[in-house]
């Protein structure tokens, strides 16, 4: 897969506390993406544009109002919750609005009719195949970058440590015919992940059985053998390792992403849209290059994650490019591996370059 075009960052370390609490106002208490997306029908759409009311002081021209952001908790989203926490939106005139999603998928109709105006999350082949069917959304950023880096990589390609010690797995390659754990699917970000190790072996996605298998449960697949490897993130993979359940095969190459920012066709013209991502750029900012973070960005990410500050700072992070940029090549690949797996119900590839907009990456500055 080819890297990411720019050098990118991690979460910064300047040392003492979370200066301000989350000034978030989150959608809580919601039974999953189905009830958050009925409650805000019942509200209508986002409250963007110029006098629009919601926070005041605003730095981006007079613009100001409540902007409705889909994300997963995960520390992966670090710029979010950090531009959130420093009120870098707040001094933007921007009051964001959490909604919790189950997955990237689940927010992709939200968007499409206006329930939300943003979402920070992984991609999935459900998501090309709703632009192919006329669904309206622009990829404008890109979040968590593989470093690359074996000893210190989020993610990481587990082997059950039983097929290890006994030299039946000793690569991937070894994994054809074999089943693999993967959050979400084959269709999911992680399968996509999974692709780009699996090619280091010669092999597909049509190579091995991907059984579809949340993150928390596989440690315990491993343990009695129902999955041969898993793709967990940390900590998962951290415990799974230290436990002597499993050990890393691969980790995804530097450069290697799957997630980012979309905003919705609505937001995309709106007096907003540009000083929303001015301020999450301002998060990523604030991230180290490599190793430990600082202690006011772990305090923010465990109040934000719900988290313990002790499994932070013992998780490796992935990397962030400064100005978020979104990543077009490997949206191409995405597509590509998607389409060869069977998960994409279109035989014509779409074209990349319609339904990415750089813009607001290139304007952050």
């Amino acid at each position: 897969m080819s890297p990411a075009s720019r050098t990118p960052r991690t979460p910064a370390r300047s040392g003492g506390t979370a200066r301000r609490a989350l000034s978030r106002r989150s959608v809580l208490g919601l039974a999953g993406a189905g009830l958050a997306a009925s409650a805000l029908a019942a509200c209508g759409s986002a409250i963007t544009g110029k006098d629009s009311g919601g926070a005041g002081g605003s730095d981006a021209g007079g613009a100001s109002g409540t902007v409705r952001v889909g994300h997963l908790s995960s520390s992966l989203f670090a710029p979010l919750y950090i531009a959130d926490a420093k009120t870098y939106f707040g001094d933007a005139g921007i009051t964001i609005e959490l909604v919790p999603l189950k997955s990237g998928q689940d927010g992709v109709p939200m968007l499409a009719n206006g329930q939300l105006d943003v979402m920070v999350a992984g991609f999935s082949a459900g998501m090309f195949n709703a632009l192919e069917q006329g669904l309206a959304f622009k990829i404008v950023g890109s979040m968590g970058i593989s470093p690359g880096d074996p000893a210190n990589s989020p993610s990481a390609l587990m082997v059950r440590k039983a097929l290890s010690d006994d030299g039946s797995v000793k690569d991937v390659a070894a994994l054809k015919g074999r089943t693999v754990g993967v959050a979400g699917g084959p269709g999911a970000t992680g399968g996509y992940l999974l692709a780009t190790m699996l090619e280091e072996g010669g092999l597909t996605l049509s190579d091995v059985t991907v059984s579809n298998l949340a993150t928390p449960d596989q440690q315990a697949a491993l343990q009695n053998g129902s999955v041969d490897a898993a793709l967990p993130s940390a900590p998962f993979s951290t415990a799974i390792e230290s436990e002597g359940i499993g050990v890393p095969l691969a980790v995804p190459a530097k450069g290697v992403t799957g997630t980012g920012v979309v905003y919705s066709e609505k937001f995309l013209g709106t007096d907003l849209a540009q000083p929303f991502f001015t301020a999450l750029t301002k998060g990523a900012q604030e991230l180290t290059a490599d190793g430990p973070q600082s202690d006011e960005v772990y305090q923010i990410l465990a109040e934000a994650t719900g988290q313990k500050l002790e499994v932070l700072k013992a998780s490796p992070m992935y990397t962030y490019l400064p100005d978020l940029a979104p990543q077009p090549d490997q949206l191409e690949a995405m597509q590509k591996v998607w389409m060869a797996a069977g998960q994409i119900t279109y035989t014509e590839p779409l074209a990349v370059a319609d339904i990415v907009d750089e813009k607001f990456a290139k304007n952050a500055g």
